[in-house]
């Protein structure tokens, strides 16, 4: 109990319920926090190793973006690191300002980056569904690695003026006694990132995916109308096989897109009403933050169960180790590893 203590008065908990309770809202916190970060970091290692062990996943050119996503919401996991250990020893303030500072700036780049290539990989279907001749010649690889060299480099760019005390670039739930107190959010600041990356952001996805099951719709209703005048002909179920795996790679990354914004809506909206100085709640802070980081693990959860083929890759990844492990077991059994023998003539 000493040692709770101990971490309870050198902890800068963001909940703020009172002094009665410090210590349990403390230690839910770091509960909370270590959870997030060895799930975010289990579950997108998971990830990149299936991409890389399947390769029926590589058929897709959005498996460039899915895998930036992966490796951009494995940093973050990685990131959560920092405040695991601010949480569990104690910081001497020397350095604090730039540890947050550089910490909350890495956390919203990152995020940018997620951000981004979903806008990028609902594009990137749309022109799948709409130009099907003329995708192969209009998307290459070397496209692709240029669109999302890009996309780190705006997002690098987009949040660096707050390293010149120009606002905060989007980090709530302080854990960092200095980023609570001292660096404030600004509404001009804020403004910027959600002309700049938020809307235009929203505004791609909403545009391409409500055309896009526009277009499915209206496909399947072609193919059923066909279906109906000529029910001996075969054209129809081979245009259904056609479209269908489009459209239902399509829900994929449409719920992963949902997914995302519901988790981060609530952040967005707090960050705005915080700027405004409309609303300061350190819990509300607390939660919105977390919630939005834990959809860091929500993307490989979604895929796993959404994806087939992403299955079947993860399935024969965890058979390979399944089987390797019980071969050295058997190699063990086989092969005993010989047993020291005393010395004779000590005995």
């Amino acid at each position: 109990s000493s040692s709770v203590m101990n971490i309870s008065e050198h902890l800068s908990c963001p909940l703020g319920f009172g002094h009665y309770n410090a210590v349990d809202i403390c230690i839910l916190e770091t509960v909370v926090i270590v959870l997030l970060t060895f799930l975010i970091i289990a579950g997108n290692l998971t990830v990149i190793f299936v991409f890389h062990c399947a390769p029926l996943l590589h058929h897709y050119t959005t498996s460039y973006f899915i895998q930036t996503m992966a490796y951009a919401d494995l940093f973050v996991g990685v990131s959560c690191l920092v405040p695991t250990l601010s949480l569990l020893h104690y910081s001497t303030g020397v350095h604090e300002s730039l540890t947050c500072q550089v910490f909350g700036y890495i956390i919203s780049v990152l995020k940018s980056v997620s951000m981004a290539c979903l806008a990028c990989i609902s594009v990137d279907r749309y022109l799948a569904i709409t130009k099907p001749l003329s995708y192969n010649q209009l998307v290459t690889p070397c496209r692709l690695r240029i669109c999302i060299s890009l996309i780190w480099i705006y997002s690098c760019l987009i949040f660096l003026p707050s390293f010149f005390g120009w606002g905060k670039p989007g980090y709530h739930g302080d854990i960092f006694e200095w980023c609570a107190t001292s660096w404030l959010t600004n509404a001009y600041f804020t403004g910027f990132i959600v002309c700049l990356l938020y809307a235009p952001a929203a505004f791609v996805i909403c545009f391409t995916y409500f055309h896009i099951f526009k277009i499915c719709r209206q496909h399947t209703k072609e193919i059923s109308d066909r279906r109906a005048r000529f029910p001996n002909h075969e054209g129809g179920a081979a245009g259904e096989t056609g479209h269908s795996p489009d459209r239902r790679y399509a829900m994929v990354l449409f719920r992963i897109t949902s997914v995302f914004y519901v988790l981060w809506l609530p952040y967005i909206m707090y960050f705005l009403l915080e700027s405004s100085r409309v609303l300061e709640n350190p819990a509300l802070s607390f939660l919105t933050t977390w919630l939005a980081i834990s959809n860091s693990f929500c993307n490989c959860v979604i895929y796993s169960l959404s994806n087939s083929v992403f299955r079947l890759g993860l399935r024969r990844l965890s058979e390979t180790i399944c089987s390797s492990c019980m071969c050295s077991k058997d190699r063990d059994v086989r092969d005993p590893k010989p047993r020291k023998r005393a010395n004779s003539c000590s005995i």
